[in-house]
């Protein structure tokens, strides 16, 4: 599909339509702004998925409640020891007592700090494979029968669905923008057929053929679209910056994940172009059409 680009060509003069063609730059800028937008969304929520997983697979947590302080430290060293021991286990550490006391103090207050409070001992242990996590379960519950295991993707999973069902809705999204910009040129390119019947029916006679009809319609259509999408690109990629950076100062481990790398500006850039050449395809097959139909 040979076509050129030249907003000063004459034959493309020849089909410009003044405020109608501006109408489309418009049109094309504002789909191309809300698809730039619900990809940055996608793919956000794609890399903090991933890194999501990454973060909590093989992560456990083993609670030893115990009454008795001086019973439950002698319970927490034999369990680090022996979660230690366990092939595939990469790290085996209690909690900071102090750590955890702070963590109270909001809900608690001072009497979080009282180290006459009976806090049980948390064991945050990193294990490699699923195999290594059911090793590490065994031996937990063989050392301490009464021990909490917390496996930390089980507890995180309805966060993690949620952000899944962020990534299909903004893929569905960008389905939706490409399919209704299909739409619009459909409309655009029959309507300037019905507009300029009368200029194409003396090019015929002048001895142009439909398909050399056809390319300056998908000319014009193809750079409205490129000029439309580019600006509407470039507004939705500076508020995706503003947004990104806006993230990063929450301090939040997830929400930081969902900052764009540098593949994924690359696709959003490539957007107006895929977005174009979509355009130009169904400029070609309607006017093909429709000029096959009736003239």
């Amino acid at each position: 599909m040979k076509f050129s680009l030249n907003p000063n060509a004459p034959d493309r003069r020849l089909l410009d339509e003044g405020k109608r063609t501006r109408a489309m730059t418009w049109i094309m800028a504002i789909m191309l702004f809300l698809t730039v937008l619900s990809g940055a969304l996608g793919l956000g929520m794609l890399g903090a998925t991933n890194q999501l997983d990454r973060q909590l697979a093989g992560r456990l947590t083993v609670q030893i409640i115990e009454p008795n302080a001086e019973l439950r430290d002698q319970q927490a060293k034999a369990m680090v020891a022996s979660l230690r021991a366990v092939p595939g286990v990469v790290r085996a550490e209690e909690a900071d007592r102090a750590r955890l006391a702070e963590l109270l103090k909001p809900w608690l207050g001072d009497a979080g700090l009282d180290p006459d409070l009976p806090m049980p001992a948390m064991i945050d242990v990193d294990v490699r494979g699923d195999a290594g996590v059911a090793a590490a379960e065994a031996a937990a519950k063989r050392i301490v029968p009464g021990a909490r295991i917390d496996r930390h993707a089980q507890w995180l999973s309805p966060v993690r669905n949620f952000m899944s069902t962020l990534t299909w809705l903004a893929a569905g999204l960008v389905l939706l923008m490409a399919s209704a910009t299909g739409a619009v040129v459909l409309l655009a390119a029959r309507a300037g057929l019905d507009t300029h019947r009368d200029t194409i029916e003396v090019l015929h006679m002048l001895g142009s053929t439909d398909l050399q009809v056809a390319r300056l319609f998908q000319r014009r259509i193809a750079f409205d679209t490129l000029i439309g999408g580019a600006a509407g690109t470039a507004a939705a990629l500076g508020l995706v910056w503003f947004l990104q950076s806006r993230f990063g100062a929450l301090g939040s481990e997830i929400l930081s994940g969902v900052a764009l790398e540098q593949r994924d500006w690359f696709i959003l850039v490539l957007l107006p172009l895929s977005f174009a050449l979509l355009a130009t395809f169904a400029a070609r097959i309607a006017v093909l059409r429709k000029l096959g139909a009736t003239l």
